[in-house]
């Protein structure tokens, strides 16, 4: 994708997390890597999704199509619905998540080192009106060695749940260590 850059837009943003920053691009998304750890999970996840076409369930994760230093390329799902402007924990009742679901994530965890996939940040619904992976790079090693250590020092953000200073909304809030006062949203100007 050699014009990438001209989709990482306002208009076309989806999210971001503590290491990637995601843009819609058409019927894909454009992940920017952040920070190392952003590529190393795009790594991981180009990794999982060619096994588990290998295996046969493609279909439950959004494909990854190129990796590159400062970016990877993967199929588009739309991401699940916030609740209370917050991402949540999907429980094994939850009906959107199959058998096969259920046991691709012991699959996940067990063959892969899976980190924290039962976030709803890390689903999406693809064409097909399938619940699908989108976020699934992680794994428990790497958030341990390297992403703990790089929020502790205030290089990654962390996810804190709190009002807003703008908006007033109380919501997820990125903040850098425990010196960071800067009490805003993503959508009031933080990046």
């Amino acid at each position: 994708m050699k014009n990438w850059k001209a989709y990482c837009t306002k208009e076309n943003f989806l999210g971001i997390g503590s290491t990637r920053k995601v843009y819609r691009a058409g019927n894909e998304v454009i992940k920017v890597h952040l920070h190392q750890v952003g590529y190393e999970q795009s790594m991981q996840e180009k990794l999982i999704y060619q096994e588990m076409e290998r295996r046969g369930y493609r279909s439950y994760f959004a494909e990854v199509k190129e990796v590159h230093e400062e970016y990877a390329v993967q199929s588009f799902a739309s991401p699940l619905d916030l609740k209370d402007f917050q991402t949540y924990d999907l429980s094994a009742d939850d009906k959107r998540l199959t058998a096969d679901h259920l046991r691709l994530l012991e699959l996940l965890d067990r063959e892969f080192d899976s980190f924290d996939l039962k976030d709803s940040g890390n689903f999406g619904v693809d064409a097909s009106s399938r619940m699908v992976f989108i976020d699934y790079g992680m794994t428990k090693k790497r958030y341990e060695q390297e992403w703990v250590p790089e929020a502790d020092a205030g290089v990654i953000p962390q996810i804190y749940f709190e009002v807003c200073r703008i908006c007033g909304i109380e919501k997820e809030l990125r903040i850098y260590g425990e010196h960071d006062l800067d009490r805003r949203c993503v959508e009031c100007g933080k990046c």
